[in-house]
């Protein structure tokens, strides 16, 4: 089934090339079906590139989904063009009102601050808080599931010694959670961040479940008891090639950057990256939109 993006969204013509099934407004309106309506915080500097990875996504279930985009209004960005935020991103006054099936928080380049230092933090709880009572479940993206943890659980991240930064293998802990459903017992993952979640402080929560871990990357994958907030410590939706262009501009920067670990074949940067991680996050994508939103959510919002 398709995803219903505006006509005019760069993203569609990259979706469309690839063979993902897209639907502009015209024929959706004419689809006699209930559609999934879906609230992506776009927190990401590239937000046209976030856009593509989780519309495609998005668009490989069999569900029809309706996509809405929030921005920031404490915030002004500085590597997406306002034309661009104006014409297809919302702000929170304009869907207060609304109800949601799912709601999706991206990360942010914003992890070496305190949360409370974020300059938009306070709207961002505020839509946190909102969400409790508005969306069935939302899913929490690298920063962005530091963000729940600290908000909804009161477990704060911590920095680390250097940049969490490559794919790494990861350990199932349960089978028996739906979001899982499918998974192998190891699979691999991107992370690209420079703070971290405490793994015990997780498990002495009553309301919170581990579902996977990593030796390397540390927590992985960690949902709330009701289904309400999954969080994500890594970027299931990246392209083979985000890292090694985070690699490349952190380089330019003058960063100090370890080349991504077990990315490059023969930790060659010159040798293109393998994609290892695609039918996990199609999985992991396919299982929420599925388990979490559509079985979960109400026909008919009161």
């Amino acid at each position: 089934m398709p995803i219903k993006i505006p006509s005019q969204l760069p993203a569609k013509d990259i979706l469309e090339s690839e063979n993902i099934f897209v639907m502009d407004d015209d024929r959706a309106n004419t689809q006699d079906i209930r559609p999934l309506n879906i609230l992506i915080v776009n927190l990401m500097p590239e937000k046209e590139k976030t856009e593509a990875q989780l519309l495609r996504l998005l668009g490989n279930t069999p569900l029809q989904v309706n996509i809405s985009f929030l921005k920031m209004k404490t915030h002004e960005s500085k590597n997406t063009s306002k034309y661009h935020l104006d014409q297809f991103y919302l702000c929170f006054d304009e869907v207060k009102h609304r109800k949601f099936d799912g709601m999706i928080v991206t990360g942010a380049p914003v992890e070496k601050l305190s949360f409370t230092d974020v300059n938009y933090w306070a709207e961002l709880s505020k839509i946190m808080d909102w969400s409790s009572r508005n969306v069935t479940s939302t899913l929490h993206i690298c920063w962005g599931a530091q963000a729940a943890l600290f908000h909804h659980y009161g477990i704060d991240k911590f920095e680390l010694p250097k940049k969490c930064n490559g794919v790494y293998q990861h350990n199932l802990l349960t089978c028996s959670e739906k979001l899982v459903r499918g998974f192998d017992d190891e699979f691999y993952a991107p992370h690209s961040r420079y703070t971290d979640v405490s793994l015990e402080a997780i498990n002495n929560h009553p309301e919170l479940i581990v579902m996977a871990t990593s030796d390397d990357a540390g927590v992985y994958l960690v949902g709330s008891k009701d289904g309400r907030h999954i969080m994500v410590t890594g970027h299931p939706e990246y392209e083979s090639e985000t890292l090694s262009q985070e690699y490349e501009r952190d380089i330019q920067k003058g960063i100090d950057i370890d080349v991504p670990e077990n990315y490059f074949p023969k930790d060659n940067p010159g040798n293109k990256p393998p994609h290892k991680w695609r039918s996990h996050g199609n999985l992991l994508f396919s299982n929420w939109l599925n388990y979490y939103v559509y079985q979960e959510t109400p026909f008919q919002w009161d």
